[in-house]
């Protein structure tokens, strides 16, 4: 049985044309490399600061001085499982999480500003 458009439309066949027939890995070699390049520069990377930041995390401690994602500067004052009390001014204590943690800064920082 044949299709309509088999018979308005003519396959076109070039003479003594050469078949490709290279399916191997050749074909998939652009993706295999469009991955590796995806892999390398921003998976990788994105996993390194995602491990620093979480040892940075748990290594907190009071006394520390730290800076916030929203860029509050303050003096840590109690660490808890998920919370941070933070010193921002005399006996102004706020409390973060402590994904929240930007920074931690060198002691003496925040009285040198």
């Amino acid at each position: 049985m044949t299709s309509i458009t088999e018979l308005f439309i003519s396959n076109a066949y070039a003479e003594g044309a050469p078949v490709a027939q290279d399916g191997g890995i050749m074909s998939f070699l652009p993706l295999i490399a469009l991955l590796a390049v995806f892999y390398f520069l921003i998976l990788r990377p994105q996993q390194k600061r995602a491990k620093e930041h979480k040892a940075m995390m748990e290594a907190l401690q009071k006394g520390d001085e730290i800076v916030t994602l929203g860029g509050v500067m303050g003096k840590v004052t109690k660490v808890g499982d998920e919370i941070v009390a933070v010193e921002v001014a005399d006996n102004v204590v706020v409390q973060v999480q402590k994904a929240a943690v930007q920074n931690v800064l060198p002691k003496g920082t925040i009285k040198s500003i």
